[in-house]
């Protein structure tokens, strides 16, 4: 199956018959007069629409309106990515979570909103489409990674899971190149990366669809591949993300699975769920070891919020969907999912070697963030969004959503006291994932929540959108800044503040 690449299995032209036109049987019984047709109604493909749809131009502006004041101490980029799709011809052969990646960012600096800028991902077919030339040899897999943006050792990572190497971006967000981590890294990475600042690790559960295992990689200090851990699962599995620990590397095996024979028939996203595949959990010795895997009731995780340890127990914080969930959608032209995501928290026991799992918050919500400082480490404050537009989305069926209504907002949990406080938006105004930016990254005794929250926000006044910066101390207050984009940042995956070096 080596030629299943990341362009012929999750990107291949899905093959699209028509329906055929209803002929009659020469014994069939007509009407003499035809009652007039009722004109079908227009096909609806929620991913490419509202709060979804792609935007055409890549902009470029400079000393931003704010309304509030922006904080001096934040000095640096917020920079998101997504999927926007470029030249699509037919709308039934697209998937959302396929769209050509594109970066959105705000440069801050003294409490100025300097500049806003977005731009496509330059792979080989984003530079072909736009007409301009790819500097360099193709790598395998290429793609234009859509999901994540990161900072690592001073480089700009745009990031994409089972296949392609991470994109280099400069500070004015122009692509550099394909990154290899110093010419270490030979296969897949992973959109989910988790970064340990205390050993100053870089941590990723890597899979691919012929491997009849996943990769634990870690990447030292000094930027290289330093070490590749073999798991061998069944089903080739995806496995969108994981949970880090001080000791172990904790893997979610759910059962999406790889699809033979809908990569065969050209399926856009050759992935399903599996019945026959066991949910579990794996946990893996950071220094070195077995797995040891528990079983759990078939979910579907979606994101992780973070982890750490409570002595012989394991505590992971994530969102979480009912089964089924599936990839690929139902015509919709993005997943599927049989509900809303929530809030959970598995407990991993090593000692009485089971899983206890119980729901935190079961509002609908997505892109858990935790303060980066954090990952790995104990917590105590988490934040998340809800975007009305996402839950109808992720649940419509043949490109219908629900009736139904629902909210948005910016949610901020204690997840020490079970509390949680929530900054309510205007419909129509769509939040992205909210990323904690703390007041000054240099004080080791400041607060937890000491900082604040930072997330994109569609302004239904404007037909654009704002980034809004919240305190974390004052979450439900009016925001702190609301910094006024010339264009919309549709609803996309994740992002990162990059501070000033």
């Amino acid at each position: 199956m080596t030629d299943h690449t990341r362009r012929n299995v999750l990107r291949g032209a899905a093959a699209i018959t028509a329906a055929g036109t209803l002929a009659g049987t020469g014994t069939a019984v007509r009407p003499a007069v035809a009652a007039p047709a009722t004109p079908a109604a227009p096909r609806r493909f929620p991913f490419l629409e509202g709060a979804f749809e792609p935007v055409t131009e890549e902009l470029t502006a400079f000393d931003l309106p704010v309304t509030g004041r922006v904080p001096r101490a934040l000095n640096g980029r917020y920079l998101r990515n997504g999927p926007n799709v470029l030249g699509l011809e037919d709308p039934r052969a697209h998937h959302w979570m396929l769209g050509e990646g594109m970066v959105h960012g705000v440069r801050l600096r003294e409490g100025r909103a300097e500049w806003y800028r977005n731009r496509w991902v330059r792979s080989s077919q984003v530079a072909k489409k736009l007409g301009e030339p790819y500097p360099g040899p193709v790598p395998p897999d290429d793609f234009p990674c859509n999901t994540h943006v990161i900072p690592y050792r001073g480089r700009i990572l745009a990031l994409q899971e089972s296949g392609p190497l991470p994109y280099e971006l400069d500070d004015e967000l122009n692509t550099v190149g394909p990154y290899d981590f110093r010419g270490t890294l030979k296969g897949p990475l992973t959109a989910h990366t988790k970064f340990d600042v205390h050993a100053a690790e870089l941590h990723a559960i890597a899979y691919y669809p012929s491997w009849d295992h996943v990769r634990h990689l870690v990447f030292g200090p000094t930027g290289r591949l330093v070490r590749t851990t073999r798991i061998p699962v069944a089903d080739a599995p995806m496995i969108h993300d994981f949970a880090l620990t001080e000791n172990h590397v904790v893997i979610l095996d759910m059962p999406v699975t790889f699809d033979p024979a809908g990569a065969g028939r050209g399926d856009l996203v050759p992935y399903v769920w599996n019945d026959r595949h066991p949910a579990r959990v794996g946990v893996l010795p950071r220094k070195g070891g077995a797995v040891r895997w528990f079983e759990v009731d078939p979910v579907y995780y979606s994101h992780t919020l973070n982890a750490y340890e409570e002595g012989q127990r394991i505590v992971v914080d994530m969102t979480n969907l009912d089964a089924p969930f599936l990839v690929a959608g139902k015509g919709s032209g993005g997943p599927y999912g049989a509900g809303t995501p929530r809030l959970d928290r598995w407990t991993v026991d090593l000692r009485q070697g089971r899983v206890r799992t119980r729901t935190l918050d079961d509002r609908p919500q997505e892109f858990p963030r935790v303060n980066e400082a954090l990952v790995s480490r104990r917590h105590r404050y988490g934040y998340s969004a809800a975007a009305a537009e996402m839950s109808l989305a992720y649940q419509a069926v043949d490109g219908t959503p629900p009736d139904g209504a629902f909210a948005n907002a910016l949610i901020k949990h204690d997840l020490l006291r079970g509390t949680s406080e929530v900054h309510r938006l205007p419909g129509g105004a769509a939040a992205s994932e909210a990323v904690f930016v703390p007041s000054d990254p240099c004080d080791g005794q400041a607060a937890e929540d000491d900082g604040y929250a930072v997330a994109y926000v569609h302004n239904p006044d404007r037909g654009a959108s704002d980034l809004v910066i919240l305190a974390a101390q004052d979450f439900t207050g009016e925001p702190v800044a609301r910094i006024h984009l010339p264009g919309r940042v549709p609803l996309g995956f994740h992002g990162s503040w990059i501070p000033d070096a």
